[in-house]
């Protein structure tokens, strides 16, 4: 089944043939318009309680790629690809949910009075518990930046994940805030020849228990 609808589905099509780029074209550029687009595709994956605690940095200038690239292990994807994002999660926060769902009562999706359902419980989930707030910006950030390599590779882009880096200086180097988590980078552009495809996975079998 998976075979038939992948020859009808782009969607799929596009997940399947997806693999991590190793080599881009270092004369390929991205726009700044483009660089927004990716990150507003990013912007509309899941996020717990519509918290949408997550940044994006753009490495995408010489100077600044050449700031990241000693700290990440001087990958060659840092200042070959046209751009390496810096994707950051921000520790979870209960107290920003009713400002961030006033767009939302805005909208007619809905009702005002359901903005305490959502802040009591994520309060009570998140306030004295450190680790499942950092445990839900890890999780932000990769949601964000799944959705960034599946755009890019439906605009016939590669992209790079990488967890690769001292997470210590890009947090100091880049100016994040305390409350933010460098979740990963993921380096996005126009590859050229010798990328692999899609490397086989483990059987369904191996990984899938129906209960």
């Amino acid at each position: 089944m998976t075979n038939r609808l992948a020859m009808t589905n782009a969607v799929i099509e596009c997940i399947l043939s997806r693999s991590s780029a190793k080599y881009y074209d270092p004369a390929a550029t991205l726009s700044d318009d483009q660089i927004r687009e990716l990150v507003r595709i990013g912007t509309t994956a899941p996020t717990s309680f519509h918290l949408q605690n997550w940044r994006f940095i753009a490495v995408r200038t010489p100077e600044a790629k050449a700031r990241l690239s000693p700290i990440a292990w001087k990958q060659p994807a840092i200042t070959e690809a046209a751009v390496t994002f810096i994707i950051c999660g921000q520790l979870a926060d209960s107290s920003v949910i009713p400002d961030l769902l006033a767009p939302v009562v805005e909208a007619g999706i809905m009702p005002a009075k359901l903005i305490p359902d959502w802040e009591i419980p994520a309060r009570d989930l998140y306030k004295d518990y450190p680790q499942r707030q950092r445990d839900e910006a890890v999780r932000t950030g990769a949601f964000g930046a799944a959705a960034m390599i599946y755009a890019a590779r439906s605009l016939g882009l590669g992209s790079t994940p990488m967890i690769g880096f001292d997470a210590e200086a890009v947090h100091r180097d880049f100016g994040l805030a305390e409350d933010e988590v460098p979740v990963m980078l993921l380096s996005v552009g126009a590859e050229r020849p010798g990328n692999w495809p899609q490397k086989p996975r483990r059987p369904v079998a191996d990984v899938l228990d129906l209960v």
